[in-house]
């Protein structure tokens, strides 16, 4: 769970529910999921209500706003599970404290009397609590504490809210994992550390010229707001510098 996602569809997962432990007793009400290709969104997204068949506790009220009353008419989980499995089967899920959403999710499953289903039939999954807690150690690792850090504006967040914080979440892992972990190629790394003395083959020098094509002012003005940010995030930036047009 601690290495970053190499899938190239990605669902981005939370929940909201009822109260904090399904050996409680304890049902998911909300489910949000949101979709990067290629890490980026989609648009496509999974959100639905559920009705838990049992009072949602007043501090998790407090925490979601969501209430028994609002949840009354909504589909209950078996309503919904098909069109839940579909939408993240073979992806690879990302969840802020997986094991809490997991466990839920798990514990629906098992309500069907179907326990030898559990969510990683379908998808991987990967903790960017975890990962925080290993690339930030000693820090603040809450969703809130990586918006700050991260700079992303979740001024809009007065309340939790499953596809809301999924959409935050997906913005936080994005910037979490930004790192490029090589510059070389896989076959170039290997024989390096190999110790091969083989060469690279050149170009022809009759290849005609690449074209070159320079950035307008829209993505020269989207690039630096980018460096900014990642200044303000890491306290430097190597690669904030005067943009020469030619």
């Amino acid at each position: 769970m601690l290495t970053p996602v190499v899938s190239n569809r990605i669902v981005v997962l939370d929940t909201e529910t009822t109260g904090l432990s399904p050996q409680d007793g304890h049902r998911i009400i909300e489910i949000g999921c949101v979709e990067l290709i290629n890490r980026r969104a989609t648009g496509n997204r999974f959100h639905v209500y559920i009705n838990p068949d049992r009072n949602i506790d007043q501090g998790a009220i407090e925490v979601h706003g969501i209430t028994n009353q609002f949840l009354e008419n909504k589909p209950r989980f078996a309503d919904i599970l098909d069109d839940f499995v579909a939408f993240i089967n073979g992806s690879e899920l990302v969840i802020h404290n997986a094991p809490f959403d997991v466990g839920f999710i798990n514990h629906e499953f098992a309500r069907l009397n179907d326990k030898a289903r559990t969510l990683t039939d379908y998808s991987t999954v990967f903790d960017t609590l975890a990962f925080a807690r290993k690339k930030h150690p000693g820090q603040r690792n809450s969703l809130d504490a990586l918006c700050k850090r991260y700079a992303i504006d979740n001024s809009h967040r007065e309340l939790h809210g499953a596809l809301l914080d999924a959409e935050i979440l997906a913005d936080v892992f994005l910037l979490m994992t930004g790192g490029q972990s090589s510059l070389l190629d896989e076959g170039e790394a290997a024989s390096r550390a190999s110790g091969s003395t083989h060469k690279p083959k050149q170009l022809s020098s009759s290849r005609s010229a690449l074209t070159v094509i320079y950035c307008n002012e829209a993505e020269l003005t989207e690039h630096q707001q980018r460096l900014e940010a990642i200044e303000k995030v890491s306290g430097a930036c190597v690669w904030k510098q005067s943009v020469t047009r030619q």
